[in-house]
Order: C-alpha cells, then structure tokens, then sequence
C-alpha cells in the first residue's frame, strides 16, 4: 500500500511579543482545518521573531508547548513550529513537535541570524534530528538554516526537508530559490512555511510558504495573504523519482564537526 502524509501549512500574521492572543489565533484558525497529519506554525508562532529571549522565554512546561500538547490530543494530529524556550539556563530558538500519545520532538536552531543579535540572545543548537510520521522521515530546519547546504544535506536520511520561518520580505527572493535549491539537490520534498504582517521592529514579511517537490516543481503556494493550505506526499512518487534519476548515489560523503 503506497504511504501518504497530509501536511498544513499556516500563514497569519502574529501579535508581538503576546503569546496569549497569538494562541487564541491559532486555536481559531485550527477549528476550520480539516483532518490532516502535521500541521506546521511559523517560527516563533507565540510571540514573532524577537530579541528579547529574557523576558519571553517559556520553560519546555510553559503554557505554548502545553497548548501544543493540547491541540495534539485534542485533534489527533501532530503539530509543530518553534517557540523561544529556557533550558539549562540558556534560551533556544527551538522547534518543537507534539504527537499524540508520544513524546515531544524538539531540534535547536543552529544558525543564528548574527543580523539581528540573534546569536547574542541565543545559544545555537548542535544536533540535526529526523522525525517520523507516517514512515515519511522529515528533517525540521529554522529559517536562517536555509543558508547552509552542507548542514541541510539529504544523506539518505529524510524525506521532507521543513523549515518554519520569520523570513523578511526584502529577501524573498532568496526564501523562494534556496528552497527550490534544497529540494532539488537532496531530491526531497521541501517545506517552507512563513508568517506575514509587519512585527514590533518594522520588519514586513510576505509570507510566501511554499512546498517544493523533489523535482523542484511548486506543488503550492500561500502567496501574501493569511491563509492555510494542505498538500499530500505520496512515498512511491518520491521513490520511483530517485530511482529513475539517482544522483544521490553520488553524493560526496563528509561529516560536519
């Protein structure tokens, strides 16, 4: 039986710095969207794509993974994004997944966004991970991530490359061809999923989430309005794609350290 994986992407606008109300968004949006198996939030869903980690942070028991957990449960569907978090001492710009009846999924962002002091308010992550659901292995990646091919390389390890972003509008252009690039080179689907509106610092976005498949054809677009969109993986369009055109058997192999 050929394995499929529905996917919906979100695309809103968020209000800064409030977790709350941003929450309450999401909870409305969610009740019009039909069953699906992953839904996918932006990057820092709760609060936009701020600095201040100090006074947002939430501990991995705070009420925006609780609320994941809820909606997970509730809706009997995995869903994700990430969120600012305090661990350890130190804050994260961390993506986080919630399954039903499984435990959390979480991967730290690696590449701060040195532009915005990202990697002054941030610790940076140092492991890459690889979710599972419905046997399709999906890589989840954090915006600025985009910009490194050698930390995002497919070796035969996912099937889905996902990134959850605050991507600005003056650099759209970029978003839409390394995200074209990404799935052309690791022959895998890859996901990009933005926010729109202009946050606390005067920065636009214009949304543009995407899905790319492995041949590097858009398979949908959100555009530049609030809206979501739902696009379904089939495994064996994937497989008999890789195999009719194997250039991943030649591959270079390297580790990164």
């Amino acid at each position: 039986m050929n394995q499929s994986l529905s996917l919906t992407l979100v695309q809103t606008d968020l209000e800064w710095q409030n977790a709350a109300a941003n929450l309450r968004l999401f909870d409305t949006i969610l009740d019009s969207i039909e069953k699906t198996d992953l839904v996918i939030l932006p990057e820092m869903f709760s609060t936009g794509f701020s600095m201040a980690s100090g006074k947002l942070a939430e501990p991995m028991n705070g009420d925006s993974v609780k609320w994941l957990e809820r909606v997970s449960s509730e809706k009997q569907i995995a869903i994700c994004g990430s969120l600012i978090i305090t661990d350890g001492g130190k804050f994260f710009n961390r993506f986080v997944l919630a399954q039903p009846d499984s435990d959390l999924v979480t991967y730290d962002k690696k590449h701060l966004f040195r532009m915005s002091t990202e990697d002054e308010n941030y610790s940076a992550g140092v492991e890459r991970i690889i979710f599972n659901i419905n046997g399709f292995k999906i890589c989840p990646q954090i915006c600025y991530d985009l910009r490194f091919p050698a930390w995002t390389r497919n070796f035969d390890d996912y099937d889905v490359l996902l990134f959850v972003a605050n991507w600005p509008a003056v650099r759209r252009t970029h978003w839409l061809s390394l995200l074209q690039a990404r799935a052309i080179e690791n022959q895998s689907w890859v996901v990009g999923v933005n926010r729109t509106g202009i946050d606390g610092n005067d920065v636009e976005y214009t949304g543009d989430s995407v899905v790319f498949d492995f041949n590097g054809n858009k398979v949908l677009d959100l555009e530049h309005r609030e809206q979501t969109g739902t696009v379904v993986f089939n495994i064996s369009d994937l497989e008999n794609y890789r195999e009719t055109f194997p250039a991943w058997r030649d591959r270079d192999h390297y580790q990164i350290r």
